[in-house]
């Protein structure tokens, strides 16, 4: 009986649950990459019916030409080929006392860059035309009657408004010209055809600004702290976090100091996000994405100064600008005739193809017999 009255005046006890602090609560963070979005993808169901937005006043481009703008500088290549084009536009036109070359040259860049161009009449009062004047493509919109176009421009209101703030000018009916590249789903406005490239353009750009930040600190891509040891306090953790946030700018890994005593090997680690020194493919990124580049162009890379890779190099210069000439330069300079129709006097007038492939077979002959001659005398020496 005292053996049962002993086992009854035992307690069986069990262990305390374990207070798990906010810091040490095992908790795992997920996250997915998301693919870069495509032309207009987002809203591309809606935007298909819609096209061009009329807001009462004027429509809206069925792109971003403020996108276009700022893409034209994001790729050397990009850039270089529209002013390419530009500059052999302006070097074959005839020059024309209505039409300077600097209206011309402003107007064949906007057409090339926006798909739109634009040339405005200005009369005197008794209707004599004075001059052609080239408004900007990027602010310029077809009026809602499909007749007349708007100019926008900073309205004069509240000063810190007036960057959001419009006031169309409006032209006099009649006196604008519009030169559009045809698209296949509106007619209200042109639309480049490079649209193409544009996520090379952008894969191009990025490619070249990482690696400026990874030299720029410090030739790293960045880090993961992972730390393990028992023997760092919460406050040591919270002091190291801080110590790590604070430390802005290049290099911001190079120098740290921690003191852990009886701290074990591995129970601060640094470990390196990527090796982008030994793996990364910023020359496939930058060459395949200036191939792509190129292609909506249809420039030549001998033209644009690009180094061939290849000990044969890119051919024939000569040859090359023959066939840039006469397929892709001629359409355009076709396209600005009418201008002509339009004004009733022939003021957009080109040179010759011919002729000027001749002038280019003169000068690429002399270059290359200076060419020749210097790597004579370099091999005899």
């Amino acid at each position: 009986m005292a053996n049962n009255r002993n086992r009854r005046n035992v307690r069986h006890t069990q262990p305390a649950p374990v207070q798990h602090t906010a810091s040490h609560q095992a908790k795992a963070d997920f996250f997915t990459f998301g693919d870069p979005e495509p032309v207009l993808e987002g809203m591309r169901g809606i935007w298909n019916y819609v096209a061009c937005g009329d807001n009462g006043k004027w429509f809206e481009p069925p792109v971003s030409f403020e996108g276009l703008a700022r893409s034209f500088r994001a790729n050397p290549h990009h850039e270089t080929a529209l002013r390419f084009k530009r500059d052999v536009l302006v070097r074959s036109l005839m020059p024309h006392p209505l039409l300077d070359e600097e209206t011309f040259s402003g107007m064949a860049l906007d057409y090339l860059i926006f798909g739109n161009a634009y040339l405005e009449r200005r009369q005197s009062r008794t209707g004599r035309l004075l001059e052609l004047n080239h408004p900007l493509a990027k602010f310029m919109r077809r009026a809602s009657d499909l007749e007349n176009f708007v100019y926008l421009q900073y309205g004069t209101g509240t000063p810190w408004l007036r960057s959001s703030i419009y006031e169309p000018h409006a032209f006099e009916p009649g006196s604008v010209f519009m030169l559009r590249e045809p698209d296949i789903n509106q007619e209200i406005y042109g639309l480049p055809g490079y649209l193409s490239a544009l996520q090379s353009v952008w894969l191009n750009e990025e490619a070249t600004l990482f690696r400026r930040k990874y030299y720029k600190n410090g030739s790293h891509a960045g880090f993961i702290l992972y730390a393990t040891d028992e023997t760092l306090e919460d406050a040591d953790i919270e002091a190291l976090k801080q110590k790590l946030q604070e430390s802005k700018g290049p290099g911001n890994f190079r120098n740290l100091f921690l003191y852990a005593p009886k701290g074990k090997k591995d129970g601060l680690q640094l470990i390196p996000v990527g090796e982008v020194a030994a793996k990364d493919e910023f020359s496939n990124i930058k060459n395949i994405s200036r191939d792509d580049i190129l292609v909506p162009h249809r420039v030549p890379p001998q033209l644009l100064g690009i180094v061939p890779q290849n000990s044969g190099g890119f051919g024939s210069i000569k040859d090359a600008a023959q066939v840039f000439l006469t397929l892709e330069i001629m359409p355009i300079q076709n396209r600005m005739k009418a201008i002509n129709k339009w004004l009733g006097v022939e003021v957009v007038r080109f040179i010759d193809v011919q002729d000027y492939i001749g002038q280019l077979g003169s000068f690429s002959q002399s270059s290359g017999d200076k060419l020749a001659d210097a790597l004579k005398e370099a091999m005899a020496s």
